[in-house]
């Protein structure tokens, strides 16, 4: 499987910490967070447990900075999608194909965050840990507010009948992110047939 490439802009190039990111990804996608031993993570990586503690206080911080990333890497994916398109129809059926344009590890991501979201819920006694759920919360509140946002210039241009934007983005993202927790890229199903159907139940949503 291809590597994430989650990598914060200032990891230095003798860094372990995109390495170290890319294994607990294959580990939590796979086997799951709780399922995942953190020594494994080590071992993957090759180097010792307490090597980990140098780039990430804990297994939940690292799982924190995973869902960070990827909540990061699915807004700027959105606006890339969106900017400058001027047709609202055009602009939804963009956001969602944005979605589903994704690589394997990125599906990994997308089923970490999805199945971990309750972490975000609630503060986390450690700093570190906190100020990346923190993180993750407000790219959340980003993500709906733009979704929101297109929802709300596509009513004020009558391209969408006028209703409670902020509730149907929601709807919206809902029915998108469910895909990740039942998915696999070796089902019988190919993506592009997934995202062909959500597409269509999301237009079918906003517009009738």
């Amino acid at each position: 499987m291809t590597g994430a490439k989650l990598v914060d802009p200032d990891e230095g190039p003798r860094s372990k910490r995109g390495a170290i990111l890319a294994a607990a990804i294959e580990y939590f996608g796979e086997a799951g967070y709780e399922a995942t031993k953190w020594s494994a993570v080590a071992g993957r990586v090759g180097i010792g447990q307490t090597a980990l503690y140098h780039y990430f206080e804990s297994k939940a911080h690292c799982l924190l900075t995973i869902m960070r990333l990827e909540l990061q890497r699915s807004r700027d994916q959105f606006v890339e999608a969106t900017e400058g398109e001027t047709d609202p129809v055009a602009a939804l059926r963009a956001a969602v194909r944005a979605a589903f344009a994704v690589s394997e590890a990125e599906i990994l991501q997308m089923r970490i965050l999805q199945n971990n979201m309750v972490l975000l819920a609630g503060p986390r006694a450690s700093k570190r840990e906190e100020t990346e759920r923190r993180a993750a919360r407000e790219l959340v509140q980003s993500i709906e507010r733009d979704w929101t946002r297109l929802l709300t210039q596509g009513m004020s241009q009558g391209a969408f009948p006028v209703r409670d934007a902020h509730t149907l983005a929601l709807a919206l993202l809902g029915l998108i992110i469910s895909v990740w927790r039942w998915y696999r890229p070796t089902g019988s199903t190919p993506l592009g047939e997934v995202q062909e159907l959500i597409e269509g139940c999301c237009l079918r949503m906003v517009t009738e």
